[in-house]
């Protein structure tokens, strides 16, 4: 049954120092409740020792400090930690932890389901059933960062990826607030340029997201420069071309001045050939970018093999005679349907799921 009690959560600072000020407390009382809420992640009014017992009471009789049930978590044999969370009105999503060297990553949904209909991503299958609340998708950052502390892992969650279920880009207003929460001192104070926001290609999101202050990075699942194969894997190709995907890209980088960063996943026999290399030129030109190339991952019923080893590297080989920074991405989690384009609400066997510790200064074997 839900609580009666708002969730503090959906509280902005400004509307924390609000209720500060109508509580006849000082100021800064408001930035000690967010550290506890957002740097500490507690669960409990009654931790946030450096307040007064009374405001701790008072905030307790108004206010739940709300949180995603963990319904699983399945570790992979790379060290890939995938969540199955549950929202407080019994609607599921996924996140990922990726820990890596000195890195902690968390990829967070934006959305239950998506409506984009991607061919390649297993979330397309679900639809869009909402928008996630702003601390929904931080809440995501800290059950992974609970996560690393009971593990033994000291080292605080380093970056994020907006590349979970969903399109960030058709629920901005609330992405770009849990941004905030995210960079600010007060909270986890993960650095603007280690947040990346990922897009199919809305484009009116791309120039809205061009404009916010926050100098965060931006990534566009393109996955072929060829507008027809384009518009077999992607349904929003169908509206949008590649022209106009361009423009919006060049203004987000002269807004910005940060590369925009190309994922694009190989899909053997279909956007691995010369003529896709020699579009893929054509679409970058001078514009500055860099390639990520991710290999398929497959899911059940998709309608796609993954490549070989031969074939991946080969397409690798093939793409770095362009003048442009390719990266090679080795699949993370897929074992447990953790990786790019597996999320679907999938079980995993709770054989998978055992405890591991993360040495602070090495990736996980």
């Amino acid at each position: 049954m839900a609580s009666a009690k708002p969730n503090i959560k959906v509280l902005r600072y400004r509307d924390l120092l609000r209720e500060m000020r109508q509580r006849g407390q000082p100021g800064y009382r408001a930035q000690q409740v967010y550290q506890w809420l957002y740097q500490k992640a507690v669960l409990d009014f009654a931790e946030m020792s450096n307040l007064p017992k009374t405001l701790r009471q008072e905030l307790a009789e108004a206010y739940e400090i709300g949180t995603l049930r963990v319904l699983q978590r399945a570790v992979s044999r790379d060290g890939t930690v995938k969540f199955l969370l549950q929202l407080p009105d019994g609607h599921r999503i996924e996140s990922v932890l990726i820990p890596e060297g000195k890195r902690r990553t968390v990829c967070v949904s934006s959305q239950v389901g998506c409506a984009m209909g991607c061919a390649f991503c297993a979330t397309a299958r679900l639809g869009s059933t909402r928008n996630l609340e702003a601390w929904e998708i931080v809440e995501q950052v800290l059950v992974a960062q609970r996560h690393l502390w009971e593990v033994g892992d000291p080292r605080p969650v380093t970056n994020v990826v907006f590349m979970g279920m969903g399109e960030p880009l058709l629920n901005l207003p609330a992405v770009l607030q849990a941004i905030r929460i995210l960079n600010s001192d007060h909270g986890p104070n993960i650095g603007a340029r280690k947040i990346t926001v990922s897009t199919v290609g809305v484009v009116q999101g791309i120039y809205e997201l061009a404009g916010a202050p926050v100098q965060l990075k931006l990534a566009l699942s393109l996955h072929t420069a060829i507008q027809e194969k384009r518009e077999q894997i992607i349904p929003l190709a169908r509206k949008v071309g590649l022209k106009d995907l361009k423009r919006a890209l060049f203004t987000f980088y002269l807004q910005k001045r940060r590369w925009v960063t190309l994922e694009y996943i190989h899909l053997p026999g279909f956007n691995d050939t010369e003529e896709d290399i020699r579009a893929l030129q054509r679409f970058l030109g001078d514009m500055p970018a860099k390639i990520n190339v991710i290999p398929y991952n497959p899911f059940p019923g998709g309608p796609f093999r993954a490549p070989t080893e031969e074939e991946f590297q080969d397409f690798i080989r093939r793409l770095r005679r362009l003048p442009y920074t390719v990266t090679p991405r080795a699949p993370r989690g897929r074992d447990i349907l953790g990786a790019c384009g597996q999320l679907a609400l999938h079980q995993v066997r709770l054989e998978s799921v055992k405890p591991v510790v993360y040495t602070p200064d090495s990736p996980p074997a």
